[in-house]
């Protein structure tokens, strides 16, 4: 703590834009370079999470020197050391990972390349072949598992699996969760309108309430749900019931509107009438 209260009094006073040079603007401009593009990464993994937790116990622990909290003051710089090495040791796959990524992409297509990000994340039509294809293989009981990618990407799962990429439609999805073809095993991975990756493995809930007569593909279902944003369709291979797991809930035997009531809560869509809401107001007769 020492340290810090050294930095930032070795700064006051002592700032002037008269001292500015042409080479601090050029060290102000990459380190927010550096500071957004880490930011951007850390939003589409389990970082995000992690990152708002540490954020609420750096402001703890300001609060316990304003208030000149000793006890605590001293744990915390005891621990501090360790707590780095373990933050280091948790997010040892997703740096891995970020490190690979940025050997494979250019600085400078980064740099000048910017994508508009679409706010509908899928279409009106694969949000039906979805609804159809989880209700006619309920029907001839296939089971099935699919994965609906959200902000946190899946890439860490997909990397298990075969890759598809392929459009979505009701036929493909039957026709992978079909028996006995090389492909009907594991998840499946929609990113999109698009089947990513078939065949992934998904990480197992510990949730001690599940019902013992669920299976693998439900706790499958709710153990991805529980690390990241992702929405779930299950297709149980005993009952043929369809299922929806999300944020760590699961959501049993969903009829067809069900199911396309909790596909629209993630579609991020702008309806037409919301649209006209915002300059019309209520129409009419609208409740």
């Amino acid at each position: 703590m020492d340290i810090i209260r050294d930095f930032l009094s070795s700064y006051q006073g002592n700032w002037s834009l008269q001292r500015l040079r042409w080479e601090d603007i050029v060290e102000i401009l990459i380190i927010s370079f550096l500071v957004y593009h880490i930011m951007a990464w850390a939003k589409h993994t389990k970082v995000w999470q992690l990152m708002k937790g540490i954020i609420i116990i750096l402001i703890f622990i300001l609060l316990a020197m304003f208030f000149k909290m000793h006890t605590i003051v001293w744990i915390v710089e005891n621990v501090f050391s360790i707590a780095v090495i373990a933050v280091v040791v948790v997010l040892q796959p997703e740096l891995r990972r970020a490190l690979e990524e940025l050997g494979r992409k250019s600085l400078i297509n980064n740099i000048i390349t910017f994508e508009k990000a679409s706010d509908e994340r899928f279409s009106d039509k694969t949000v039906n072949d979805l609804v159809k294809a989880s209700f006619e293989m309920g029907k001839v009981k296939t089971g099935a598992l699919i994965v609906i990618e959200q902000n946190v990407l899946l890439t860490e799962y997909e990397r298990t699996g075969i890759e598809v990429d392929g459009l979505i439609s009701s036929q493909l999805l039957i026709n992978i969760f079909e028996h006995n073809t090389p492909l009907h095993d594991g998840a499946v991975i929609v990113r999109g309108d698009r089947v990513v990756s078939a065949t992934c493995y998904l990480p197992l809930s510990d949730n001690m309430e599940i019902s013992k007569e669920l299976g693998t593909r439900h706790r499958a279902g709710v153990g991805i749900s529980e690390v990241t944003d992702a929405l779930t369709i299950i297709v149980s291979e005993e009952t043929g019931n369809v299922s929806v797991t999300y944020e760590g809930k699961l959501f049993r035997n969903l009829d067809a509107n069900g199911l396309r009531e909790k596909l629209h809560m993630i579609q991020n869509k702008e309806t037409e009438e919301k649209k006209r809401g915002l300059w019309k107001g209520r129409a009419k007769n609208e409740k």
